[in-house]
Order: C-alpha cells, then structure tokens, then sequence
C-alpha cells in the first residue's frame, strides 16, 4: 500500500479514505492521531493491528462539536457543559457512561464508558465534518514508541501500513490530551493522563479534581490510553537528570567509560555549561517547560535515529505542565533517575 501525504487542501481525499473503510492519520493540537471510522468495527481493527496495540487499551472517539457526543451520551452532565464550553476544542478528553451497545468492544476496549475529544486543529476538525463520521484516533505511531508530533514521523513507523497522513505540521503542544474519567460514583471527576490542561484549570471551571495515582496492576483494564502498557521509549535506554551541571557531567562521564554512545535531551542553556565532545545534543531552546514538552518525543525520536544507546533528558519539578512532561519521561525511561 502507497501511503499518500496529503495536504489541508485534500481533506476530500482523506475523508473519502475514512468513508472506505481505511486509516488516515491526522494533525491534531497535541500529537498526530491514527484516524478510522469509529462507528466501522473492521476498521477500528485496523487501527489495532497497524500499531500493535493490546486489544484492551480503549480508543478516544473524536469529534468536531459536541452534538456528536450528545448522540451518544444520553445526558450530558452539568460539569460536561461546563468543561466543554471552557476547553473545547483542545487538549481535554473526557470519558462518559455509554450504553454497551454504542460502540464495539474494539473501541471501548471491553468498559462501558467511552472517551471523547474535540481537537483544536482546523484540517482535522473538517476532516470530521467531511467524513460525516467520529474518529478513532491513538497516536499515529508503533505502539510503545514515542508519539508522532510531525507527519515526518508518522510516516517513519507506518509508511505502506496506512492509506494516508493529513500533514499540517508539527503539533503546538507535544504530549497528549488530558483524560478526564466523569463517571466516578462519588462524582469527583479524576484525571487519568496528565496532559496540557492541568489540575489547576480544571478546579478554575469546576469545584474539585482527584488525580488517579495508583498504579495500574497486569489485570486491571485501563480505562485510559497511556495507563497501563510501555509507552514513549525509543531504542535507546533512557535516563532522568534532575541535578545540575556536576550531575549531568557525572552521567556522561560514566556512560563514556561504559563505551554507550550519549544522546543529550536539554535546554540550551545547559547545553551550555557542559563540556560534550562526541555526544549528540537535542536542545528544546529555552529553558521552560512547554518547550521541553512540545520537544521531547521528536527529541527521542530524533536521538534514536542519531545511533544514541544512552539518552539523558532534563526533569522538571511535577507542577503544573510538569505533570505531564514527567509523566511522558519517567513512563520513556522506565522511571530511572541518574544520581551521582
């Protein structure tokens, strides 16, 4: 299979690629999603295979209004509306009770809830309109690689696997959506992914946010993409610096003797202050937080493709969007932190 690049001005094509019954990856604020028709079972199939996704992660259905939820959901609860009229479109998924048969168990990966998400991207949101149908949409990757924050890197793992890629450049935010499940019985609704809507936010829109902090066990079922299986690791063994320019000149030092080729994910600033010779360097600029989000996955991917074996990126304290740029980092590097 030809997998054609499709630009803003051949969304007729994709949509009419969606209607048949085939995958068509698409742009979305955050990263790119790997699009098929929610309501046709083969296709969500498809979606499954191409990536190599456990048949029990569920799906986010995306939509471009929020009439589509309410053909789905009976009752759209008051703290929906709420949230819907702050945050859509963008970066928010939000997880509603459904009858089981609305959607097939491929979707829903076996629960009786599903997530939705209005994407804050123009070509995708005509997209939708266009193929008159919701999207599944994972992230248009390998599953368990870094996700795709550019059409150059979906391309990279699915060329010849799917029919098309909706280009329309690299995404803004570059971690996915934040999940939240409404369908607790106490009420409280509880973040199940961090993403680029934080806590804060949300308790600016609503009274009260619990975040999921257990850990998901091997039986349990996810209720949310990202939960419960290994995501967002390249080839190379990926370690957490913390510390300072003693603790990042220790790291390379030590995988220098261990003969590992380094990979460095940081600011320029730290770049900066280290003596590297022989090392490749992937600088996100500026040292704040959303630019180390929006690099970090094309920084990985980008280390990878360099030969690194050994890649050590920058932490940031877990507040605010540091919440979700941890959560992508630690689950990338199996949780190791270099210490001196």
């Amino acid at each position: 299979m030809e997998t054609k690049k499709l630009t803003k001005q051949e969304i007729a094509q994709a949509a009419a690629a969606i209607q048949a019954g085939e995958l068509v990856a698409f742009p979305t604020e955050t990263v790119y999603g790997l699009g098929a028709d929610a309501l046709n079972e083969a296709a969500v199939k498809k979606v499954y295979q191409v990536k190599g996704r456990p048949s029990d992660n569920p799906l986010i259905v995306h939509v471009n209004n929020v009439e589509m939820v309410k053909k789905y959901v009976a009752t759209l609860p008051e703290v929906a509306t709420k949230l819907v009229s702050a945050f859509w479109p963008g970066p928010l998924t939000l997880i509603f009770n459904v009858p089981s048969d609305t959607f097939s168990k491929t979707v829903t990966g076996g629960l009786e809830t599903v997530a939705f998400r209005m994407p804050d991207n123009q070509a995708t949101l005509a997209l939708i309109e266009q193929a008159n149908v919701p999207l599944v949409g994972p992230s248009a990757n390998t599953s368990g690689k870094p996700s795709p924050t550019s059409a150059e890197h979906v391309y990279h793992d699915l060329q010849g696997k799917i029919a098309a890629i909706l280009d329309d450049g690299p995404t803004q935010i570059g971690v996915e959506s934040t999940v939240l499940d409404l369908t607790a019985e106490d009420g409280v609704p509880v973040i199940l992914r961090p993403g680029a809507i934080t806590k804060e936010q949300l308790e600016s829109i609503i009274p009260q946010v619990k975040i999921d902090t257990h850990l998901i066990s091997e039986t349990a079922a996810p209720k949310a993409p990202g939960m419960k299986y290994k995501h967002y690791s390249p080839d190379a063994e990926v370690w957490i610096i913390s510390g300072q320019t003693a603790e990042w000149q220790a790291a390379i030092q030590q995988a220098t003797e261990q003969q590992e080729k380094i990979g460095l994910f940081l600011s320029d600033k730290q770049a900066a202050q280290l003596d590297i010779e022989n090392v490749f360097v992937y600088s996100y600029g500026a040292e704040t937080v959303e630019n180390a989000t929006k690099e970090l996955f094309a920084g990985l991917r980008a280390l990878d493709e360099q030969g690194a074996t050994t890649i050590f990126a920058q932490g940031f304290a877990e507040t605010g969007l540091g919440t979700a740029y941890m959560n992508r980092l630690k689950k990338s590097a199996n949780q190791k932190f270099f210490e001196k």
